[in-house]
């Protein structure tokens, strides 16, 4: 999978960051970057619109989501962008985990949940 060496190399990039107390504040205590590595399950999810996210990765979108601007952050964070996540897609996982109290219309950078 040409994924893999990608999520690998973001992983070490986002415990750099972690190591070095960088981007904490949306997510509490713990950076974006660091909670991203929550999100890993949904890295498919977020590559492929139509696919369906798996139970760990809507698991860990509920989670994350319970704040809206962690969520943002995350799926704005470096370590999604090193892992090659699309945020106009990444965008779409709380609808199509069939989350219902997602925040629907919150405003994250140039996108919109939907």
């Amino acid at each position: 999978m040409a994924m893999r060496p990608l999520v690998v190399l973001a992983l070490a990039v986002a415990l750099a960051g972690v190591a070095l107390g960088e981007g904490a504040g949306e997510c509490g205590r713990s950076s974006p970057d660091r909670m991203a590595l929550r999100m890993a399950p949904c890295i498919s999810a977020a590559d492929e619109p139509d696919s369906a996210p798996s139970s760990s990765c809507c698991s860990a979108v509920h989670t994350i989501g319970k704040s809206p601007s962690c969520l943002c952050a995350v799926m704005l964070s470096g370590t999604a962008k090193m892992a090659g996540i699309k945020p106009e897609v990444a965008i779409t996982i709380p609808k199509r985990c069939n989350m219902a109290d997602r925040p629907v219309g919150y405003k994250c950078g140039d996108y919109t949940l939907p």
